[in-house]
This record gives C-alpha cells, structure tokens and sequence, in this order.
C-alpha cells in the first residue's frame, strides 16, 4: 500500500535529483548569508533588493523543479494504482500550486 507521501517505488520522485537539489540550496543557503553580509555592512538598498530578487528566483526554481518531479513520479504513480490514489496526488499537486502561487 503507498502512503500519501509516497510513491509506489517506496521513495519521493526527486530522488534521483537528490545532490542536484542539496547543491542548489547550499549556493541558496550562501546567498542569503551574503544577503545579510550586504545588510550588516550597510549596502545600497537597490543592491540588496537585486540579491533578494535572485534568492527569491533560485529559490522557486527549487520549487517547480520539485514540483515537475513530484507529478512525473509520484502523481503519475499513483494513477497507476487507481482514482483514489490519482485524485488524492492531484489534490496534494494542486494544493502545492496555490502556495506557490500566494508566496
């Protein structure tokens, strides 16, 4: 039986992805230090405003890339197994949408 998080494989769809994705939030993880280096030594805020704007584009590139995994792996694997399942991923799917789309 697949639990609702996760796929019928028995691991999350970004899993071959796995260092690919710690590598990218560690450079993350770098520019907001960076971000608050810029702060503390009292950049010009337009200069600072341009990190956040590259932090908050890195980040949500995270995002999508995490949720094309998520319906390429585990909605579609859940299809596979019946309506209930399918429609259970799609809600999770959709739910994940709207926050994105609110943040």
């Amino acid at each position: 039986m697949v639990s609702e998080n996760d796929t019928a494989a028995g691991h999350h769809g970004y899993i071959d992805d796995k260092e690919q994705y710690r590598q990218r939030m560690k450079r993350i993880e770098g520019q907001a230090r960076g971000i608050a280096k810029m702060i503390d030594e009292e950049q010009y805020c337009i200069d600072i405003l341009t990190q956040v704007s590259a932090l908050t584009r890195a980040l949500q590139g995270v995002a999508t890339g995490l949720l094309d995994d998520h319906l390429k792996h585990c909605v579609l694997d859940a299809a596979k197994l019946g309506d209930d399942a399918a429609h259970a991923k799609i809600r999770e799917a959709s739910d994940a949408i709207h926050r994105l789309v609110r943040s």
